[in-house]
C-alpha cells in the first residue's frame, strides 16, 4: 500500500490525513483516514519536522497494510546531509519504508531535490527522498494520475485536511 500524508494547523486543533492507494497510476484512493489533535507545537526554524511528525506517525499507526512507500508534502532532504521532515519519518519508522517528497518550492539551498515537470507547467515540483533513488521517486510522482502540476491523490489529501 501506499500512503500521502498532510497536516492542517488551526487555532482549535490539528488535522492530518492519510490517502491509501494500491499503485502510483491510481485515480483513486482505496482508502483514507483522518484524525484530530490538539494544537501543534509553536514553529520553530529548522525544527519544522518537530511540529508535524508527531501528527503524521500517529496517522500512519492506524494504517493495518504494509506500506511500500509515504508521500509528503515537503522535503526529505533540505541539502546534503541536512535532514528534513521525511528523513526524520524515516528514521521514526526504522528506515523500514521510503519517504518520498513532495514540495511545491525550491528550498533556498537545496541542490538533491528533482525537479519534476508535470502537465502543462513549467513550474516544476522538487522530489527528494530517502530508501528509495531519488531518481525513481521522481518518476513515480510523475506517473502519479492527474492532468495537472499537482497529482489527484496529492490533492486530495490537502482536500481532506483542509475541508475536515
Amino acid at each position: 500500500m501506499l500512503a500521502c500524508v498532510d497536516v492542517d494547523y488551526r487555532d482549535e486543533g490539528t488535522v492530518v490525513a492519510c490517502v491509501l492507494f494500491r499503485d502510483w497510476a491510481e485515480p483513486a484512493e482505496a482508502s483514507h483516514l483522518v484524525e484530530r489533535g490538539p494544537p501543534a507545537e509553536p514553529y520553530e526554524p529548522g525544527q519544522f519536522y518537530r511540529r508535524e511528525l508527531p501528527f503524521l506517525l500517529r496517522v500512519l499507526g492506524t494504517v493495518r497494510e504494509p506500506l511500500e512507500a509515504v508521500v509528503i508534502d515537503g522535503y526529505v532532504w533540505l541539502a546534503e546531509e541536512k535532514p528534513g521532515l521525511g528523513a526524520h519519518l524515516y528514521e521514526a519508522l526504522g528506515r523500514a519504508v521510503p519517504v518520498i517528497g513532495v514540495a511545491k518550492t525550491r528550498f533556498h539551498s537545496s541542490e538533491v531535490a528533482v525537479p519534476v515537470l508535470r502537465g502543462q507547467s513549467q513550474r516544476p515540483l522538487f522530489v527528494t527522498a530517502v530508501g528509495v533513488d531519488s531518481g525513481k521517486a521522481a518518476e513515480c510522482i510523475q506517473r502519479m494520475h492527474g492532468p495537472s502540476r499537482i497529482p489527484t491523490l496529492l490533492n486530495r489529501v490537502d482536500r481532506l485536511c483542509r475541508d475536515s
